[in-house]
């Protein structure tokens, strides 16, 4: 059997003073760096009028669907990406692909391709999921919505996202 020991507080410790005056110094230090420190090495950005412009070659942001140089979806409709996510914010209904191109064949295609972005949690998965490279995450990070509908996105959105070099 383990014995407790009782800890006799004084009564400085009881009222919590000195802790509480030890938390506002450190508020009050950080208040006066930032305060003193010039605009241009603070981190914060001011953002509508200042972007941050050296994003990492790492950040996840808004998903894009590849094409090929004639236009055709790269997604053959597999399903790997809806598979892999875990918040399960694809998705996606085949079809047969009749007039499929011989230079890219593939038999099946996505009819509906949809990616909820208020689910989505931007991990990556889906692209690595992906046998065509057809879905990438691009490095586009304004992604601001006025409603819960215009934060599905659809085939046509997910094509027109910018690429990472601005086209």
């Amino acid at each position: 059997m383990a014995l407790k020991k009782e800890v006799k507080l004084k009564w400085w410790d009881k009222i919590y003073l000195p802790a509480v005056l030890k938390g506002m110094g450190i508020t009050i230090s950080h208040f006066f760096k930032t305060l003193f420190t010039p605009p241009s090495k603070r981190y914060t950005i001011e953002y509508p009028d200042r972007r941050k412009e050296d994003i990492p070659e790492w950040y996840r942001g808004l998903h894009r669907l590849n094409t090929y140089p004639d236009g055709t979806l790269k997604c053959v409709a597999c399903y790997c990406c809806a598979t892999a996510c875990p918040a399960d914010a694809i998705y996606i209904e085949a079809e047969d692909l009749e007039d499929f191109d011989k230079e890219y064949p593939k038999e099946k295609g996505p009819k509906v391709f949809q990616i909820d972005l208020h689910r989505c949690i931007y991990c990556g998965f889906c692209e690595e999921a992906c046998p065509k490279d057809a879905i990438v995450l691009t490095n586009h990070y304004e992604i601001v919505h006025t409603s819960r509908e215009a934060g599905i996105f659809g085939i046509e959105d997910l094509i027109k996202t910018k690429r990472e070099g601005g086209e």
